[in-house]
């Protein structure tokens, strides 16, 4: 294929993916407001004002960055895995890889669609967040690679889950038994200095920890983990799942077989 035709194709499928959250956009985008709406009201206002402050901020405040990053990790990777999943279930996936469109743009398509979704989905809960907070982003720049980082991360995980699914139920184990665990204990609501010893060293090998703290530091400046380190975590996280995905493509695990 030519530079054009690529582009074509990947535009093709981003605005794809784009049409279909968007039409559908009472079940994609109103949960998550409703949803972190909730989480403001009951944690940061009714409980959060009997809690002391974290770090100088109060409770309200703290949270806020990582009910934002929770939101963009759920609709990220819900996005990517329902729609490769809906193309796979319905047998359109064969049509894209019998066609000479390369496997690292058919990832890139639906990534980015995934990416997206993440962003609008942020953006509106961050409009929520002001009703019960004053936001004053400290990094900018920080805050956004945050995101935008963490949603394709998490993006190409739901690729993967949609590649290894065998059917509907597939698609909801993984974000049931393992991510929702992993965001909530990845210091969303706490900071990791309030656990003892013994659950700090394991909070470590939780991945979300260094997305929640980068997201924190960038929104308000603090963090329980090195800045540098947080990057660099997210960032071999996405190479890894990136490569993976690439390979599963050509392989055709869980789609030619």
């Amino acid at each position: 294929m030519t530079l054009t035709q690529k582009i074509t194709a990947f535009k093709t499928i981003v605005v794809k993916e784009i049409l279909r959250f968007s039409r559908i956009w009472v079940q994609t985008i109103v949960p998550a407001v409703i949803t972190t709406s909730l989480y403001f009201l009951i944690f940061g206002k009714l409980i959060g004002s009997q809690l002391s402050d974290i770090h100088g901020y109060s409770y309200v405040d703290y949270i806020v960055p990582g009910i934002i990053l929770m939101s963009v990790i759920t609709n990220a990777y819900g996005n990517v895995v329902s729609s490769f999943y809906g193309h796979k279930f319905q047998r359109h996936v064969e049509e894209m890889l019998v066609s000479p469109m390369p496997n690292s743009v058919l990832l890139a398509g639906f990534v980015v669609g995934g990416v997206v979704r993440a962003l609008v989905v942020g953006s509106v809960v961050t409009m929520v967040a002001m009703f019960y907070t004053d936001l004053n982003i400290k990094h900018e720049f920080i805050t956004l690679a945050v995101v935008i980082l963490t949603a394709t991360l998490f993006s190409l995980a739901g690729f993967v889950n949609a590649i290894y699914a065998n059917s509907f139920d597939d698609i909801s184990i993984i974000p049931t038994f393992v991510l929702t665990p992993l965001t909530y204990l990845g210091g969303v609501f706490f900071s990791i200095e309030m656990l003892s010893p013994f659950w700090q060293n394991i909070a470590v090998f939780n991945p979300i920890l260094y997305m929640i703290n980068a997201m924190r530091f960038g929104m308000i400046g603090v963090s329980d983990i090195n800045i540098t380190t947080a990057f660099l975590m997210i960032l071999l996280l996405l190479s890894i799942l990136y490569f993976f995905c690439l390979y599963l493509l050509r392989a055709g695990i869980g789609i030619r077989n």
